[in-house]
């Protein structure tokens, strides 16, 4: 059986991806849920949670497919694969974006999605200084949430509001912080707990100092020693000045898109997220 995934099969499928070392973040399912609530698919076989899929419409032309996974025990069964006929009906003719293991490249392709680049895993420990703390960055609040829906928007251009304002709610688990320039806010970064350690995405600035200022920042706020960002590929600059202070690539994925790709930009400097993008 096909159906729509409720909140609590979400909580499920996030336990499935920890089992497979996806590492999701605490407060994740809500955020996500948030972006699409119709978005979210899941299949039955024997009264039992199969697979899952999520196909999230952001805007009228954009659409991002992620959390696609099925249970162990019922792989190579084809019940997968017809979870994703189904889901992919709800994008419509939007394009649609997923983020999947390069292994799995040349079997997204014959589905019509073509590589658009790289993303790297980045994880390291980030040395910070207590003191001095640049004036210029500091905690989000309720009215800078134009700014950075407009922020994200060019960066990854299209709008996905609903997402991004679930996404950046501060929470004990969850902060974002902003950085100011003279005009408003230039750049945020957000830091989430997750099962392990903490993650950092997005990160959108104009540029790499910038970039990890707010890196740095954000893992302040959570107390994070360890972290992880995944950045896109063609931001040499900042994967180079990470590996610089002692960050290695744990893992990449493959871009790809179905479609026209959106006009994403250099100021995003790492994702929000691997399964929502």
């Amino acid at each position: 059986m096909l159906r729509q995934m409720t909140l609590g099969d979400l909580e499920t499928v996030l336990d499935w991806a920890a089992a497979e070392g996806w590492n999701p973040g605490q407060g994740d399912a809500a955020a996500f849920r948030a972006a699409d609530p119709q978005g979210f698919f899941m299949a039955e076989q024997d009264g039992r949670l199969a697979a899952a899929i999520s196909v999230v419409n952001h805007d009228a032309d954009n659409a991002f497919l992620g959390l696609y996974i099925c249970h162990p025990d019922f792989r190579g069964q084809g019940i997968g694969l017809a979870l994703w006929t189904h889901a992919l009906r709800h994008a419509g003719k939007r394009s649609v974006g997923l983020d999947g293991v390069p292994a799995q490249q040349t079997k997204y392709a014959r589905a019509g999605f073509l590589f658009t680049g790289s993303t790297v895993r980045m994880e390291g420990t980030m040395h910070v200084q207590t003191g001095g703390q640049n004036p210029s960055l500091r905690l989000a609040d309720p009215g800078d949430a134009g700014a950075l829906l407009a922020l994200d928007r060019a960066a990854v251009g299209y709008a996905r509001s609903a997402f991004l304002s679930g996404w950046v709610l501060q929470t004990p688990g969850r902060r974002t912080v902003v950085a100011d320039g003279p005009a408003g806010p230039i750049g945020f970064a957000t830091a989430r707990l997750c099962r392990s350690g903490g993650k950092i995405g997005p990160v959108i600035a104009p540029d790499t100092a910038t970039a990890l200022a707010l890196i740095a920042a954000a893992a302040r706020t959570l107390d994070l020693n360890r972290v992880a960002l995944d950045v896109p590929q063609q931001n040499a600059a900042l994967v180079n000045a990470l590996r610089e202070v002692g960050f290695a690539e744990t893992f990449r994925t493959a871009r790809m898109v179905r479609g026209a790709p959106p006009g994403q930009t250099a100021s995003l400097q790492a994702v929000a997220t691997l399964e929502l993008g």
